[in-house]
């Protein structure tokens, strides 16, 4: 039995991963989701760490999975406690030292963020394969993301020694494939694992997000 510890990205709430809970509880683990303070203008990266390790208490066989913006808070977190394996899922991969607010520059994402935004005017760009109803509900759950965490370098010298993997989502807008292969090339230097979802996959494809999640574990164990 492992203890996965899901991050959700900016703006968001733990609700996020409902749907990967269950699956993963019905195989018998332990799940976690805590609401990050994202919306706190005094808090930055390290309280966001804070908030995961408190929800941890001390639990051990952790997998830590983080989404999108939550990609910043899922290596300081593998830095405080023992973690068997990251898991980022279409995260963004920090470099040390690298503030969040200079990453788009620093990617390219900023140009690439233009081009889609051009090839998809006007349509959705997150929750494009997510059920109505349930895109609808993920809406209203969203929260205002605060600039503040957005300002400081951030604080690793380097990425933690644990096995870390990447779930790339090859329908993904907000981070196309292709821009999303080379990040993951550059910074992380493995070779991710592919699923045909869009950037919001936890709610669009949560069986087989669940599937690679256990199959990390399991290669852990």
């Amino acid at each position: 039995m492992a203890t996965f510890v899901l991050i959700h990205g900016g703006g968001d709430v733990g609700w996020h991963w409902h749907l990967v809970e269950r699956e993963l509880r019905q195989r018998s683990h332990v799940t976690l989701a805590p609401d990050l303070p994202c919306d706190d203008d005094s808090a930055g990266l390290a309280e966001y760490a804070d908030t995961v390790v408190e929800a941890i208490d001390g639990r051990g066989g952790l997998v830590v999975a983080a989404q999108s913006f939550g990609a910043f808070t899922a290596p300081l977190v593998a830095a405080r406690v023992p973690v068997e394996t990251l898991v980022l899922v279409a995260g963004m991969i920090p470099a040390p030292g690298e503030a969040p607010d200079d990453w788009p520059a620093n990617t390219g994402f900023d140009t690439v963020m233009r081009q889609q935004a051009r090839r998809y005017a006007g349509q959705e760009l997150i929750y494009h394969d997510v059920a109505p109803a349930l895109a609808e509900q993920a809406r209203r759950n969203a929260r205002d993301q605060s600039d503040a965490p957005g300002h400081a370098p951030w604080p690793l010298d380097e990425w933690p020694p644990v096995p870390t993997r990447f779930v790339l989502c090859t329908e993904d807008r907000f981070f196309p494939p292709g821009f999303m292969r080379r990040v993951v090339a550059d910074r992380l230097g493995v070779v991710p694992d592919e699923i045909a979802a869009g950037h919001a996959v936890a709610l669009s494809r949560p069986k087989e997000l669940a599937d690679l999640l256990v199959r990390y574990s399991a290669a852990a164990g």
